[in-house]
């Protein structure tokens, strides 16, 4: 008994000590982080995503910036049936580049952190539940469907540096006609 309480103990520990090195782009501007991206790459060790991992493919969202500091995300994602259109709403936090939202599909408000972006290119962005590895993430977005290998190889080197093993890093391949060109 005493040996679990130990390793529950160092284990919460440890995922705080994860969540608060994760640090915001230094002078995040949403302005300049506003419009479309693509998210290229995904990095999720959840055991219920395993089944889903082949049908995974890149996804197509745009950043809409509000008066009041928050976001519009606008969302496409392949189904099997359709191209899927989901907008979430990111609630500005205090700290610029930190946003919260509430996930319908987990019941539980998630943490968004762009951790780095040069605005222009690339974007790596962290979600997570605080303590609750379960519903950790790190996902890579681009400008455009296809970025520089050494960006990739960026993403994952920081995927693994969080404690995502090499099979949870997913480059997935582009979806055909979602959104349709005039979404």
């Amino acid at each position: 008994m005493k040996i679990a309480f130990v390793t529950v103990f160092l284990g919460m520990l440890y995922l705080i000590d994860a969540q608060a090195s994760i640090q915001p782009q230094k002078s995040f501007d949403l302005q300049r982080f506003a419009g479309k991206w693509y998210r290229v790459g995904f990095a999720y060790d959840s055991p219920g995503f395993v089944p889903y991992r082949s049908k995974l493919t890149i996804s197509m969202g745009i950043v809409e910036p509000k008066e009041n500091g928050d976001v519009d995300m606008t969302m496409w994602n392949l189904k099997p049936s359709s191209c899927q259109r989901k907008v979430y709403v990111y609630e500005k936090t205090s700290v610029p580049g930190v946003f919260n939202y509430y996930s319908t599909r987990h019941k539980r408000v998630k943490d968004v952190t762009v951790v780095e972006t040069n605005y222009t290119e690339y974007a790596l962005v962290f979600k997570h539940k605080k303590f609750n590895k379960e519903y950790t993430q790190v996902a890579l977005y681009g400008r455009t469907k296809k970025l520089r290998s050494d960006l990739i190889e960026k993403f994952k080197a920081y995927a693994i540096a969080r404690g995502f093993s090499r099979e949870s890093i997913l480059t997935p391949p582009p979806a055909d006609n979602c959104p349709s060109s005039g979404y």
